[in-house]
Order: structure tokens, then sequence, then C-alpha cells
């Protein structure tokens, strides 16, 4: 009886390795057109916006330089890669969005693949076009067909019942580790935010933020919990409430507790967001309030992460590519 070949692909961000990668990544990522939407043609967009990360880039380097000079992602997720393929013993590959030096090897990887069905697992918990929806464009724009249709998504996995018990386990583990008495701490969760109108306009991911959000919480039913959102980018109205303002409004919805676990609810691994983000800008203003702060690690290379994912894997309700890829402005033109 023929047993169908399968191989997988685990999808990211990707990161800068080094403080050199760091304005090449900008520039792929700010003139990604699913994550910075105008009205602007696509070379327009294109000139405009490498000039931003131009700029960008000398500013942050020095917040690279205090989280190491580079980010761990990359580093994350090819070790992630490499654990995955002894317990699947099968091929798995790995694809890094905005690190364009990798994509030569990407595509040769994948289609090389001795394999009947490609499924693809993307490293953000909760489903936006600005992240999973642009890897599966890239996909449409540089796979060959025969290739495409053995392409299989995870699209999300915001309620799994493995990824909420992986977060739920990191906090325990800080609680117990902290001796931190429950009736005087809050779970304050912060999300990458995302321009207001992309979910008016029908993007997912705000309502699958909550959904964890609400799952994990199920977890400490006398805990007091808060979701916020961070890393805003540009003009324009994000999603609310942002995780500065909560920072700096905290004895307002705290109710007097004093131990404070802030959770990178939407980030799988650490990186810039987390490690200088939350550590050297939203931490310093809750202990100048005197909060007891404590910093969750996002999942990592954690064992419990590894048999989440084993265990999402085994999902049965995939989606082609194109079901996931958001129309264009240039494409409605």
């Amino acid at each position: 009886m023929y047993q169908k070949k399968v191989a997988y692909a685990i999808v990211n961000f990707g990161g800068p390795r080094s403080l050199k990668e760091i304005r090449p990544f900008l520039e792929a990522l700010l003139t990604d057109p699913d994550v910075i939407r105008t009205n602007l043609f696509g070379f327009v967009q294109k000139y405009l916006f490498k000039k931003i990360a131009k700029k960008r880039a000398k500013k942050i380097q020095k917040d690279y330089i205090k989280i190491g000079g580079k980010s761990p992602i990359f580093f994350d997720t090819e070790q992630i890669a490499y654990l995955l393929s002894q317990e699947l013993d099968a091929k798995v590959i790995t694809f890094h969005r905005y690190l364009t030096d990798t994509h030569e090897k990407f595509l040769e990887e994948i289609n090389r693949l001795d394999a009947d069905e490609i499924i693809i697992f993307p490293m953000f918990p909760q489903f936006s076009y600005a992240t999973t929806g642009s890897i599966a464009r890239f996909f449409s724009l540089n796979l060959k067909e025969d290739i495409l249709k053995k392409i299989r998504w995870i699209k999300s996995y915001p309620g799994n019942n493995y990824f909420i018990k992986a977060y739920t386990e990191k906090i325990n583990r800080i609680i117990q580790e902290n001796h931190l008495n429950i009736d005087e701490t809050v779970l304050f969760f912060s999300s990458h935010g995302i321009p207001k109108d992309f979910v008016q306009t029908g993007d997912l991911y705000e309502s699958e933020c909550e959904i964890s959000f609400m799952k994990i919480m199920k977890n400490f039913p006398y805990l007091l919990g808060k979701l916020g959102y961070q890393s805003k980018f540009g003009p324009g109205e994000w999603l609310r409430p942002y995780t500065e303002d909560l920072c700096n409004q905290a004895d307002e919805w705290t109710q007097g507790r004093k131990n404070i676990i802030i959770i990178p609810l939407s980030f799988t691994s650490d990186h810039i967001e987390t490690l200088f983000e939350i550590e050297s800008q939203y931490v310093p203003i809750l202990k100048h309030k005197r909060y007891n702060v404590f910093r969750c690690p996002a999942l990592n290379q954690d064992s419990t992460w590894i048999e989440a994912i084993l265990e999402i894997l085994k999902e049965t309700n995939l989606m082609n590519n194109q079901m996931l890829i958001r129309r264009s402005f240039q494409e409605k033109r």
C-alpha cells in the first residue's frame, strides 16, 4: 500500500543575524505591501520605504547592540526545525521572510523535496495577512505551480490546547520560582500591534489574540489579566490599548496588585520587541511605579513548545496557499 510522503516547512520573519543585516532586513520588511499598505504604486512605495529603512537602521542599531548585536529568531527557527526533523523522521526546511540572502537556498530546497505534500507551519500563533499572509504571497509569486499544489498550511493555532499549555507552563514557572501570591499578581499580555484598518478590512489577528488571551486566562482564574498591543510604527490608529499606555496607566487597572508578569502573547521567539522593547521601554515604567515586574520569555526552544508543534502538525483542517492571500491595492487596480 502506497504511503504519502510528507515534508514540512517552518516559516518565520527572520531577524538580523548581525549588525550589518539590520538595514537589508528592514528594507525587505518595510517594502512589503502586506506590512506597509499605501495607495502608492509599488515602485514608489519601494523607493520611499527603502529610504525610511536606511534611516531607521541607524537609529535602532544601538538597540540591537544591547541584545547582543543580532536577533535570536533565525537561530531559534533553525534549531526548532532540526529538533522537529529528528522527531518526525522527515525533511523539515525553513523560510525566513525578510532575510533575503536565505531565499535562494530555500527555493532550491523546496524544489528538491521528494514529497507528495508539504505542510507549512507558521511561527505566528495568530493569523494576520501581514505575517502568514505575506509568506503565502511570496510563495505564490516565487514557487512553481506543481510545488504550490503540494502546499498545505496550518493557518494559525490561537486556541490550540498544546500552544496554550506551553505558555501556561512558562507562566506557572515564573509564579513558582518567584513565590508570587496569586492574589497580588497580574498577567499582562503584550501582542505585536497592527493598524486598525487591517482588522476593519478583514484581518483576523485581533480576534485570534483575544482567543489566546482568554484561553490562557482560564488556566489562571484567580489572577487578573490584561491584553495590550505594542510596536506601533508610523502614523495612524493601531490596535488598542497600547502596551505603553497601559504601563503608564497601570494604577488604574491593576486593582492594587503589585506583581506584574509581562507575557509576549504573539511572539514565539524572543527578539528585539521582547529583549529590548519590553525590557528597556516598558518594564522601567512599571518599576518606576514600584511594581515587581517579571518578563516571561517567549517559547523559544522549550521542550513543551516542540511538543506543541508536533501536536499541531497533526491538524487535518489544512488550507491551500491561495486561501491565505489578501488582494493587494495594485491587483485591485
